[in-house]
């Protein structure tokens, strides 16, 4: 490797996080996101030498170079629902039924976008949490990467036209139509009043309590009145603080009540996962996301798969003999 190759990767390499956020957007999979992060970095590198500062930023580049990555890869891929957005809602003690051959939208587990360095870009968390991610999922592949280069990362027409490879106009267009679409399946792009991280991350504490006591009743008075539930593979959902407090009964009574939790955080949302007791150990059961308001938390979307557990570090089983406080930590980035 040359000095001059060095040096690009000194420049290619801060862009690594924001690029993983977007092509996450696109995919709506951390697992695919991060192999096209490292296939972006890849073509780059082999095409280094007909990188031209003249003409575009090295940053504009990138993301065209991510973005044909991703484009290609939609083709071959459908769109990564939540089950709130296929299907109608759920009796909430009626039997689970799993989707079939249905690839989920996934989680983005904060710490894959902590870098530590505040030389890099700082990611809009509120632009990855799951009800958008969700509601991108129902654009066409160019109307996803034209709302979010526009919309989200604020390029731009004539950029993101470079970065699509198109002309101004027809970004614009797409634009226009992602944005009508976004708004018939009901996610609000303006900002909204919201609690702090930490009160959040306070009111998902509360309710973790709560879980670990089996207190329904205590659960329910964290929620909205029109709080969602839904829980992927499943395709399961329902709404509604009484029948949620329904379906919780039912957990407990069929699970039983000794469960050991980690607190995560995902898509800029606090959490945690959920070990149940089996034996003489706790095995993986959910990973719980929460959307959380002013009046309390609005949504739970939880979890399921050895693979969701994996993306976030988490034990694959914890020992029912190790001390509580040890196996209550935190989990990097949580």
């Amino acid at each position: 490797m040359t000095a001059r190759d060095e040096g690009f990767d000194r420049l290619v390499e801060p862009f690594r996080t924001e690029l993983l956020a977007y092509c996450y957007r696109m995919l709506g999979s951390a697992h695919d996101a991060e192999d096209l992060v490292q296939d972006t970095y890849l073509r780059a590198w082999r095409t280094r030498g007909q990188y031209d500062d003249t003409r575009s930023s090295l940053r504009t580049w990138l993301y065209r170079i991510a973005t044909n990555a991703c484009l290609t890869a939609l083709e071959a891929r459908g769109r990564r629902p939540l089950p709130s957005g296929l299907v109608a809602a759920s009796d909430p003690l009626g039997p689970l039924v799993q989707g079939e051959n249905l690839a989920w939208l996934q989680p983005l587990p904060d710490s894959l976008l902590d870098t530590g360095d505040p030389a890099r870009a700082v990611i809009d968390r509120s632009s990855l949490r799951l009800a958008v991610a969700a509601a991108l999922q129902h654009l066409s592949p160019r109307q996803r990467g034209a709302l979010i280069l526009r919309d989200i990362l604020s390029f731009s027409a004539s950029e993101a036209a470079e970065i699509l490879g198109t002309t101004a106009i027809s970004v614009n267009s797409s634009l226009q139509r992602a944005r009508t679409r976004v708004k018939e399946v009901g996610v609000r792009q303006e900002p909204v009043s919201e609690p702090s991280a930490a009160e959040q991350r306070a009111w998902v504490d509360r309710y973790m309590k709560a879980f670990e006591h089996a207190d329904v009743e205590g659960l329910k008075r964290l929620l909205t009145e029109d709080v969602l539930m839904e829980m992927p593979p499943m395709l399961n959902w329902f709404a509604g603080r009484s029948n949620y407090g329904l379906f919780m009964e039912w957990v407990f009574a069929e699970c039983g009540t000794d469960w050991r939790l980690k607190t995560v955080a995902a898509n800029g949302q606090p959490g945690f996962a959920a070990y149940l007791r089996v034996g003489g150990r706790y095995e993986p059961h959910t990973l719980q996301l929460f959307t959380v308001t002013a009046e309390g938390i609005s949504r739970n979307s939880v979890f399921q798969g050895s693979e969701v557990f994996a993306a976030f570090g988490l034990e694959a089983g914890l020992d029912a003999q190790r001390p509580v406080n040890m196996q209550l930590r935190n989990v990097e980035g949580g």
